[in-house]
């Protein structure tokens, strides 16, 4: 990694963080594309580098929120118990299945679309918080166990995927996001470190870039405090808007480059 590509990565997790921070939005999804795109990372190693950016940008959140005592939930013991396990399954399907650029190119597309309309339809349409709203504990597993999975291949960890289809259900955000934070960061770890041992018993670009990980991780970190400040003064419904928009329409870019 040479120093203008580490700055760039830095200033690129730090911008991204700053705009998804107040509207409780992982930086991750948004950064996956401008590894991909701009920084050149190649892929299957592109999706560990991506979780590093939550391992690194993460803790500050997690421990605001571990003070305020709302980690110790048996919400947070069932997102970490699904997603662990899925995001290492992902990053062996990552590896061994979806290898290659095109394809994952589409993956991203599935995933981007569906989001970045479900974020304009709930901006519009806000879902009313219901006190009956959770899911069963085995339902919440297996949830947390496919959206791991998901989480593995895509390189954002299971909590990124999980807050949102929790929220939608009319789960209340104020308990649905310490625990999909400390489910991002738990998974982002096993995740990382399932890939640096997978390149250990295969070729080709499968370890992360550890540098221009930790890079964007530490402008990730700076921006989401940053973020965390500047919430009272920013615009959240004009930010959701701005994320489902972008979303979309990266989604459709990469669906159209992946399908020619």
């Amino acid at each position: 990694m040479t120093w203008s590509t580490g700055l760039a990565g830095l200033t690129a997790g730090l911008l991204i963080a700053v705009v998804t921070a107040p509207v409780g939005v992982s930086g991750a999804v948004f950064l996956l594309p401008v590894q991909l795109s701009v920084l050149g990372v190649p892929s299957p190693a592109v999706t560990p580098t991506n979780l590093l950016y939550n391992v690194v940008a993460g803790p500050g959140a997690l421990l605001r929120h571990h003070r305020e005592g709302l980690l110790h939930s048996a919400l947070t013991r069932r997102l970490v118990a699904g997603t662990l396990p899925g995001v290492v399954i992902g990053a062996v399907v990552r590896v061994f299945a979806v290898p290659g650029a095109t394809a994952f190119r589409l993956l991203v597309a599935a995933l981007l679309m569906p989001l970045g309309l479900w974020f304009i339809g709930r901006t519009i349409r806000p879902t009313r918080p219901t006190p009956d709203a959770e899911p069963s504990p085995r339902t919440v597993t297996g949830l947390a166990l496919v959206v791991g999975v998901v989480g593995g291949i895509y390189g954002i960890g299971g909590g990124s995927i999980l807050g949102p289809v929790l929220v939608g259900r009319g789960m209340p955000v104020a308990r649905v996001a310490p625990a999909s934070l400390a489910s991002t960061f738990a998974t982002s770890v096993a995740g990382a470190a399932a890939f640096a041992l997978l390149s250990l018993t295969g070729s080709g670009d499968i370890a992360p870039d550890w540098h221009l990980g930790l890079a964007c991780g530490l402008g990730g970190l700076v921006g989401g405090y940053l973020g965390a400040c500047l919430r009272p003064r920013l615009p959240e419904t004009a930010l959701r808007l701005l994320l489902g928009v972008l979303a979309t329409t990266l989604g459709a870019l990469y669906a159209v480059q992946s399908l020619r």
